[in-house]
């Protein structure tokens, strides 16, 4: 078995995580949390997003975020956005990247934006030129590419259908989210086998929740196909706020823990990272599902052992 010799992580706490909360949670600790982040020795945070209030309140102190955390200059710091209007913001605001999406399914993304597949991609397409004219580089993110909590699987096919007309509006990165936990290996095996296929010049990155448990058997699976981009969630926070029993994104620390141990580099301080969901714990609600910050590394030996 081939793997990567390392690994790109972009973290997604600070916003896939948070905007899933029912509660509101304060400015002052998605700062916290983000600078906390900033110190691990993670590259990619996506940090904020730039939607409707309305639809997503944890995220309405975009600009707020954004403009009191301690920037690291060695992170790549983005935002998530709907369309021309969260893109303006995000530039304005002065974001390092942005990621704009759209679901692969128009059931999904009815529900999520108001419009159907076709139409949103008028959107991708003007966050692409906002973008561009912002000097900030735009990756694309395809929800629901392994499942919709509506019409149930969904065929590699189409999700690659939407990925080349993504690509038709300029992206040339897009993340494949496994919004309610649907995928498994072979689903996995599926949708980067047809991928490869069909877009061999496409960077690929893969964005699994672990709401059945095979989260980290998925990034294998992914890792065995050469995939070396992956999205994770400190705490293994996250979840859709529309996909009804949708928990987490693959924890960050149990990424780590795992890459690590099989030679794969994250450049990722892990001890740090933990601190990180230990802030993250001391804001959210209930117990966070990761598992390395319940049970510690593997060569933290319990007391009680023996």
């Amino acid at each position: 078995m081939t793997l990567p010799h390392s690994v790109r992580i972009r973290e997604v706490g600070p916003r896939d995580g948070i905007q899933s909360e029912s509660a509101p949670v304060s400015t002052e600790d998605k700062i916290r949390l983000i600078d906390a982040l900033s110190e691990t020795g993670l590259r990619y945070i996506e940090a904020v997003s730039f939607v409707s209030p309305k639809a997503i309140p944890n995220m309405a102190d975009a600009r707020q975020v954004w403009d009191g955390i301690k920037r690291n200059p060695e992170v790549f710091y983005s935002a998530l956005v709907p369309n021309r209007k969260g893109a303006e913001l995000a530039a304005e605001a002065g974001l390092d990247g942005m990621q704009v999406f759209i679901a692969a399914t128009d059931s999904y993304n009815l529900s999520n934006v108001g419009k159907t597949v076709r139409d949103s991609m008028s959107d991708v397409e003007e966050v692409v030129a906002t973008g561009a004219q912002a000097g900030i580089p735009v990756e694309g993110t395809i929800s629901t590419a392994f499942g919709d909590p509506y019409e149930g699987d969904v065929d590699a096919a189409r999700v690659v259908d939407v990925a080349r007309r993504m690509v038709g509006c300029g992206i040339t990165t897009i993340s494949y989210g496994d919004t309610t936990g649907m995928a498994t290996p072979r689903r996995v095996r599926d949708l980067i086998d047809s991928l490869r296929r069909n877009l061999p010049d496409l960077e690929l990155n893969m964005h699994f929740h672990d709401t059945r448990g095979t989260g980290l058997a998925n990034v294998l699976t992914a890792l065995e196909l050469g995939v070396d981009y992956f999205d994770a969630s400190v705490g293994g926070m996250g979840g859709s706020p529309y996909a009804r029993g949708a928990t987490g994104n693959v924890a960050t620390e149990d990424l780590v823990h795992m890459l690590e141990d099989m030679d794969v580099s994250t450049g990722v301080n892990l001890e740090s990272l933990l601190e990180a969901a230990r802030v993250a714990q001391g804001f959210i609600a209930g117990e966070l599902p990761s598992k390395v910050l319940k049970a510690g590394p593997r060569w933290r030996l319990s007391k009680a052992a023996g």
